[in-house]
């Protein structure tokens, strides 16, 4: 990555939590890639109803998929051109967009796995004039892997360091770390920890109609039940072994449900959902990166001040965000699809199998021209 000449991409992104869609330009002509200029644009009220819906229904309700796929990439055409609008810098100075999608199915552990993004790739170059990067799951699946998470090959490559063992921690929907030893003949390992912020916002807008707890504020006003957290981290999921990865299919209000919610309150519910995050997160380096010198956070769980308050209260580790080491927390994962779609086009890998289970590493996700 070197070059006198920009190099630009631009990556897309929306979470699990379908907040808005991250849109973030990078240039990386440069061996530390740069982070040129970043745009949020919020879904419309009808698509977003619309796509948490589609979590529900049936798989052959193709119909519904169908459209969705299409105003889901219209709306990510929209917030690519807003971004633009906010630089000097026109379609075609824009090598490729790595869009990494809305997944709206993860089953990576059935007979016949798949991982399912919606956001028609062709739609999406014909109505930004820009080459498309998407599907990145789909080739480590056929490789043996898990298709997830794909951030961790872009946190070896900017995160790494020579002198210090570091683990970044990604807090979306779902919770995923990245554990990067800075001795580089060790293998840099990573997987879903479990839920992020998914069970957190769907408890706040079932009982206090509001889409996320404003920084912690209701979980902070309750008590952790000592008994409903032992029950939750006793579930099948955390004690699995890595490679693993999961998503709201699993961790949801049914699954909470099943558990014994009677007579609790529900501040005190939220706040066990906090707990619940935070522990599992620190559990999860203290087993499998124990000799861990930092912790980096990014993803919207950044700005639940309670949850960053009780990470920090769970390790000996300085926990802070990804700021400290040069990428603001919103936009890691955003820049991380432009990193992927950057590796596609220069037909390097982009997997680590070490990570996602993968017999072997592949160069992921497929071209769309703007030009067909």
């Amino acid at each position: 990555m070197s070059s006198s000449h920009p190099e630009l991409y631009i990556g897309l992104m929306s979470g699990t939590s379908m907040d808005g869609i991250d849109a973030a330009l990078v240039d990386f002509s440069t061996p530390q890639p740069e982070l040129i200029c970043t745009h949020s644009h919020q879904w419309p009220d009808t698509i977003q109803r619309a796509l948490i819906a589609a979590r529900d229904i049936p798989d052959d309700e193709l119909k519904t998929l169908s459209y969705l796929d299409s105003q889901t990439a219209e709306i990510f055409a929209e917030a690519c051109l807003e971004l633009l609008k906010n630089t000097n810098y026109q379609p075609h100075d824009i090598t490729a967009i790595g869009n990494h999608g809305q997944t709206i199915r993860h089953r990576p552990d059935i007979d016949k796995p798949f991982s399912l993004q919606i956001g028609n790739a062709q739609i999406l170059a014909i109505q930004t004039g820009i080459d498309v990067i998407a599907d990145f799951r789909t080739t480590d699946i056929k490789a043996g892997g898990q298709g997830a998470p794909l951030a961790p090959a872009f946190h070896q490559a900017i995160f790494h360091d020579d002198d210090s063992d570091r683990v970044i921690v990604n807090i979306g929907g779902i919770s995923n770390i990245t554990v990067l030893p800075k001795n580089k003949n060790k293998l840099v390992t990573g997987f879903d920890c479990g839920p992020g912020n998914t069970l957190m916002d769907a408890w706040m807008t079932q009982h206090r109609q509001k889409s996320y707890d404003v920084d912690g504020q209701f979980a902070s006003s309750g008590k952790t039940n000592a008994r409903l957290l032992a029950n939750l981290l006793m579930d099948n999921y955390f004690q699995l072994a890595p490679p693993k990865s999961t998503g709201f299919e699993y961790f949801n209000l049914e699954w909470l449900n099943s558990f014994d919610l009677d007579e609790i309150e529900h501040a005190d519910i939220q706040s066990t959902l906090c707990d619940l995050t935070a522990t599992s997160i620190i559990r999860a380096i203290n087993q499998y990166a124990p000799g861990t010198d930092e912790i980096f956070i990014c993803g919207g769980g950044v700005h639940n001040k309670e949850l960053m308050r009780r990470l920090g209260s769970l390790t000996k580790c300085p926990v802070t965000t990804t700021d400290a080491i040069g990428a603001h927390p919103d936009w890691v994962e955003a820049m991380a699809f432009a990193w992927l779609a950057y590796q596609n086009i220069h037909q390097q890998t982009g997997n680590l199998p070490s990570v996602t289970g993968a017999d072997n590493t592949v160069v992921l996700g497929s071209l769309t021209s703007h030009n067909n």
